[in-house]
């Protein structure tokens, strides 16, 4: 897939990089059609899944003593002690919250039959992606705390893949390179 199309579709570029994109979409019929084919693509990816659920509804007339009867069981005691236990605990200790941010990752190879990523976020641990259809896109998503991450692709669980729509890279331990990006405000 062409870079330029790439930053073009995530809304990466810059504004002297988004008229040397539409100047070259004027002049090459390829380059084009080969735009306009992934925009479609980013569009179905992006589209709704499941239109609607369907309702199913069941009515069970509310009476309070079905409602009381398990709590005064003799397990029913015991878990409602428990559970009140449990409450008290968690409204009594404050816990910070991380800010924690959706990233999604995206990457196009339709040519392979397996795509994997590993990364800071995940202990280097490597997570299966899912394919989207038969696009020849790979897609995942993870909450991530701010600040600078690292990953690779893993293709067909034996070939690192920088990710080719992230310029910030460093090589890494076994002679292939990590991608790196940032997680913040502004990122």
């Amino acid at each position: 897939m062409n870079y330029m199309i790439s930053m073009f579709i995530d809304d990466e570029l810059d504004i002297d990089e988004k008229i040397s994109f539409i100047e070259t979409v004027l002049k090459d019929t390829s380059f084009k059609d080969e735009a306009l084919q992934l925009l479609h693509q980013e569009k179905h990816i992006r589209g709704e899944v499941v239109e609607h659920f369907p309702s199913i509804e069941v009515k069970v007339p509310f009476t309070w003593k079905r409602f009381f009867r398990p709590f005064f069981q003799p397990m029913g005691l015991a878990a409602s002690a428990l559970a009140a236990l449990v409450i008290f605990l968690l409204f009594s200790i404050p816990s910070p919250t991380p800010d924690l941010i959706t990233k999604r990752f995206v990457i196009y190879r339709p040519d392979v039959r397996q795509v994997e990523i590993a990364g800071s976020f995940t202990d280097w641990k490597r997570i299966p992606m899912q394919r989207i259809s038969n696009s020849g896109y790979w897609e995942i998503s993870f909450e991530l705390m701010k600040g600078e991450h690292r990953f690779t692709y893993i293709l067909e669980g034996r070939q690192p893949f920088a990710d080719p729509t992230i310029l910030a890279r460093e090589p890494d331990d076994f002679g292939t390179e990590n991608s790196i990006f940032y997680v913040g405000k502004n990122a």
